[in-house]
């Protein structure tokens, strides 16, 4: 007996119809939150790029990296979740403004493009210098002249590094990352817009979606890059104290003061989009109670009923309500401000599971309900695609990314004018 999509992993409750299963999984929660993930952290590395803030320039620069790396990873659920995944592809290459999931494939070519182009401003100069060194070197090894080979090629034949091309390319920078933060917010708000625009569903069915998914996609974003920031930082602190000098790297006392400098002042960027998400969401909300439509009542049920605890005391109450008090108290510490991104992640995954699964909820008969219950041990591949392997797999993928992507980039050791 051949198993309908989505029938392994939905219960249901009262009358539903025949054909309705929880249909849009746990990688679909997963895509709107990686793609929010790559908007927030290029937003962030755009603070000190467009709006000069000369405090977060190594946070900037390694937010930037690290939205690099998301990238791929944004097209990632979307792949697990296709039933006939190679088809996937042909929406990059016919891509047209004719479907909000077509016009993905201009977006985020646009985006790519734009992210690479202004990474290979801000390290040309290391790329040169690199490529000299190896040169140089007339005993190159095997690894070291496939080195060479690589850097040579990034260089992309312009090794002027003097004053005035540096100056150029701080420019480019700087316009690139002005140009960005729209493509990036239009990259995240189109999922919010594929959600808004189901005129069949009652709780994705309003023009704030779009807007609501940004200010939430930066928040989620800044935090990841925080908590990301914080724990290599505090490998780099560790390796100091142990290896001292002969490491290369700063003091303990250097890594520790700017890992409190720069993670103090993001968390106050961080704090000012919280409020607008959370101020945002709870008016579509007392919005959608003042207006009373037709599906209201099957709504209100499902809000502060079926789903109170994730919405009310999971999403609000442990994922933005907590982690603002834990910014704002007095005397801030770089663990409380690591604790605090962690539970302002959470609390955007949330949000997102809640808009996903919770308005996959109510039956179309408004009679009936269904939950999605996540595979946690899979039996077949369809249910670790649509499982807990397959959401592990799509939160590892970035941070391998970004091991081999800062090995060509160093987020760290690199000492250019960006």
């Amino acid at each position: 007996m051949i198993e309908v999509h989505g029938e392994a992993w939905t219960l249901k409750e009262f009358f539903t119809y025949p054909n309705e299963y929880i249909y849009w999984s746990i990688q679909i929660v997963m895509y709107p939150f990686m793609t929010g993930l790559v908007a927030g952290a290029f937003v962030l590395s755009s603070l000190y790029h467009v709006f000069g803030v000369k405090q977060l320039k190594n946070i900037a620069r390694f937010s930037l990296v690290f939205s690099f790396a998301l990238l791929p990873v944004a097209m990632m659920p979307l792949m697990l979740h296709l039933q006939q995944p190679l088809r996937g592809i042909h929406v990059m290459m016919t891509p047209h403004f004719t479907s909000a999931i077509a016009a993905f494939g201009i977006v985020f070519s646009t985006y790519g493009m734009i992210v690479a182009s202004e990474l290979w401003f801000v390290y040309r100069p290391h790329f040169v210098a690199t490529a000299l060194e190896l040169k140089g070197n007339s005993q190159r090894g095997l690894i070291d002249s496939f080195r060479y080979l690589l850097f040579s090629a990034l260089t992309l034949g312009s090794y002027d590094v003097s004053e005035d091309a540096l100056e150029k390319d701080e420019k480019a920078v700087g316009f690139l990352a002005g140009l960005g933060i729209p493509v990036a917010c239009f990259l995240h708000g189109y999922a919010g817009f594929i959600f808004g625009s189901v005129k069949a569903n009652a709780l994705w069915m309003t023009p704030l979606m779009p807007v609501i998914f940004i200010c939430s996609a930066v928040v989620s974003g800044i935090a990841l890059c925080i908590i990301t920031y914080i724990v290599t930082m505090e490998i780099r602190k560790l390796l100091s104290r142990r290896k001292g000098k002969a490491s290369g790297l700063p003091s303990y006392e250097e890594l520790r003061s700017a890992e409190i400098e720069e993670v103090k002042l993001t968390s106050k960027y961080l704090v000012m989009f919280l409020i607008a998400a959370i101020t945002l969401e709870l008016l579509d909300l007392i919005f959608r109670g003042y207006t009373a439509v037709k599906s209201w009542d099957i709504l209100r049920e499902v809000i502060y009923q079926k789903d109170f605890y994730k919405i009310f005391v999971m999403q609000y109450g442990m994922g933005n309500l907590l982690p603002f008090i834990l910014f704002k108290l007095p005397g801030l510490t770089v663990r409380r401000a690591g604790l605090g991104a962690c539970l302002m992640l959470f609390g955007v995954f949330m949000m997102r599971w809640n808009v996903v699964i919770g308005g996959q909820a109510f039956s179309s008969s408004f009679a009936g309900f269904m939950e999605y219950v996540l595979p946690i041990i899979p039996h077949n591949i369809e249910t670790a695609k649509e499982g807990l392997v397959g959401a592990v797999a799509v939160i590892i993928t970035p941070y391998v990314l970004f091991y081999f992507i800062n090995k060509v980039m160093p987020v760290f050791k690199y000492k250019g004018a960006h």
